[in-house]
């Protein structure tokens, strides 16, 4: 091959390489790279989502609870947005000009030429105003959307709230998209998918003003949005409001369920807060003060919050011990003041003599219950203690105490009934026997529960043995109903039989026995009041309870933080709420007012009340003073 042969070859070898390049880069802006087909189809056209209406949810009577308000996102690609008069945009949007450079580089970096949110939720009056200009400022539009409204401050533990979707959640479901609103607790969580509809896509003609003249291909490309299902709530939004104020300046939760079906009438977690504070642009600012809230509003005590039951929980143990057969109605113990073991002695509130079964749950005796519980675990046919003890404890896990109810209520916790292997560790293997944990007798120990398996326990006992599943969503617009698991009869292993002396002894306990100070005229209420021990101030007060007692209608459970006897705070309230919820109306309007008006609030959150309230009297003391150097002054 000769000079000029080879300059020829090397020449050629150039332009087929740089021709090669070309056609790759060609390809590669065409095919795989969309950027500048998104680039120019933007400057004409515009993929705007159509985000489906919400659905509704009502109470058990009809009554509209939350529902929709539109809003609007102001949409940006950076890529169209030039020459952008930033003084009078800011101006209309109410932004600084260091917000919208920042919210700029934001839009810029995650994408030149798609859309993405610049300013999430405008107000109607702020879009009414924008829309009119909107022309001016290419590279910018308008995207509906719609927040949650509730026209009743209450009920926040049981709706939740909704939130923007995370990295987390996109990654693990493909429905949801940058930007998505989604369930994060609550009824909104639970029900997600059937509240939340389907998403709907709408491609629009733009023309160089950033105005939309019309359907791209007469909408052949179109997908409508569908609205979700609304929800019927088996809540009592009366009963509701009603024991949110009556647990105003209190701390605790109460459940009211109808035995009937396990539909949940009311859930109140105090202190709560009003949902709204959670929805629209100051809902991240409004979260974190109440998250820092040393009374924690934010914490659902009705699901989340367990306690020692307490007396309450004596009803179980009688009722297992009549089960084993080491029980009867004519048995008797004495008490004299307490339950003696050697040095050790559980005390009791008085000196009730020899007592049989239905008037030791009336009077609430530690005594009898000691014994009832100490005979129960050490029957001649189990060899060991933890044997008795295991026995014990798989009667108690039916009632759906220390397990999860699986209600539709999401954050719900199990409570706690410590295992044998909890006490081998803390005692040692065969080192502890009865007497080692009789406290759990009357309630104490390491025994934990919450007002929802409070209220469910009441259930149980007012249908003589078994429970439905509480649930707090009645029907589902547009489907079969709710699932079937909340129509299915859960069972103890206690035979019905062995209720009807229990119950007499509960009709006693308001009749004439520790709750008698609460009780209803011509409402016949079975009940049980508890006083929990609480190592870090006052006792904390409870009651459990059903009415009336033939057909029941309501079955309550209720802890009141820090408040003393069970006959105090509790029984008072819960009886309230049963005579609300079956007359409407209240013949007892003393006792209503002394519960409206009580302060029981633990030693820190009044702390904290008496910080506020001097700072609210300072400032009105430094207006009143500026008010008056002002007056002088003219």
């Amino acid at each position: 091959m000769n000079v000029s042969q080879g300059r020829s070859s090397v020449i050629l070898l150039i332009f087929f390489s740089v021709g090669f390049i070309f056609l790759i880069r060609l390809f590669t802006i065409q095919v795989i790279d969309d950027s500048y087909k998104a680039s120019a189809d933007d400057n004409a056209i515009r993929k705007v989502t159509e985000y489906p209406a919400r659905g509704l949810i009502y109470d058990r009577k009809g009554k509209l609870l939350v529902y929709n308000e539109p809003v609007y996102d102001l949409m940006i690609i950076p890529k169209q947005a030039k020459n952008t008069d930033t003084a009078q945009f800011c101006k209309l949007v109410r932004i600084t000009s260091s917000e919208y450079a920042d919210l700029f580089r934001k839009a810029k970096n995650y994408s030149q030429v798609k859309p993405s949110i610049f300013i999430k939720q405008l107000s109607v009056e702020t879009y009414g105003t924008l829309q009119e200009v909107l022309f001016k400022f290419p590279g910018f539009y308008v995207q509906p959307r719609t927040l949650r409204k509730y026209p009743d401050p209450m009920a926040a533990h049981l709706f939740g709230y909704i939130g923007e979707v995370d990295t987390n959640i996109t990654k693990k479901d493909p429905y949801y998209k940058e930007g998505d609103y989604i369930g994060k607790s609550g009824i909104e969580q639970s029900y997600e998918k059937v509240l939340r509809g389907k998403r709907g896509t709408r491609t629009m003609l733009v023309d160089v003003f950033n105005r939309e003249k019309g359907s791209f291909h007469e909408g052949k490309f179109d997908t409508s949005a569908v609205a979700g299902q609304n929800l019927t709530l088996s809540l009592d939004a009366t009963l509701q409001a009603y024991g949110e104020k009556l647990f105003q300046n209190k701390v605790g939760g109460v459940v009211a369920i109808d035995p009937s079906s396990g539909e949940i009438l009311a859930c109140v977690s105090s202190p709560g807060y009003d949902p709204n504070l959670l929805v629209g642009r100051m809902r991240t600012k409004n979260y974190a003060t109440l998250l820092f809230e040393p009374t924690k509003p934010l914490f659902n005590r009705a699901l989340m919050a367990y306690y020692p039951p307490g007396s309450t929980f004596k009803l179980i143990n009688d009722l297992i011990a009549e089960q084993e057969g080491v029980l009867f109605p004519n048995t008797a113990y004495y008490c004299d003041g307490g339950y003696h073991m050697g040095s050790q002695t559980v005390k009791c509130d008085a000196r009730h003599g020899s007592l049989t079964l239905q008037m030791a749950i009336a009077h609430s005796c530690n005594t009898y219950h000691c014994y009832v519980f100490r005979s129960t675990m050490d029957q001649k046919r189990f060899k060991t203690s933890e044997e008795g003890y295991l026995n014990w404890r798989n009667h108690v896990l039916t009632f759906g105490i220390g397990k999860r109810l699986f209600s539709d209520l999401p954050q719900e916790l199990k409570g706690n009934v410590p295992s044998v292997d909890y006490y081998d560790r803390y005692f040692g293997k065969g080192r502890w026997k009865s007497s080692t944990v009789v406290s759990l007798s009357i309630g104490q120990g390491e025994l934990g529960i919450t007002p929802l398996q409070m209220a469910n326990t009441m259930c149980i006992i007012a249908n003589k043995g078994y429970y439905y599943v509480p649930h707090i969503v009645k029907a589902i617009s547009d489907s079969a109903g709710i699932s079937p698991h909340f129509m299915e009869k859960q069972y103890t292993d206690v035979q019905a039989k062995y209720y009807d002396i229990v119950i007499d002894g509960m009709e006693s306990v308001v009749e004439s026995g520790t709750a008698a100070g609460s009780k209803i005229k011509d409402i016949v209420v079975c009940g049980k009041t508890g006083t929990a021990q609480n190592p870090h101030g006052r006792d904390h007060s409870l009651f459990v309870g059903f009415a009336p007692k033939e057909n029941p209608k309501i079955a309550i459970g209720i802890m009141v933080e820090n408040g003393g006897w069970g006959s105090d705070w509790g029984a008072p309230i819960a009886t309230l709420m049963i005579e609300k919820y079956l007359r409407d109306s209240i013949s007892r309007p003393e006792l209503e007012k002394r519960m409206f008006e009580g302060v029981v609030l633990p030693k820190i959150y009044m702390e904290e009340r008496l910080k506020e309230d001097k700072k609210k009297q300072e400032k009105k003391d430094s207006l009143a003073t500026k008010a008056i150097v002002a007056e002088r002054k003219k």
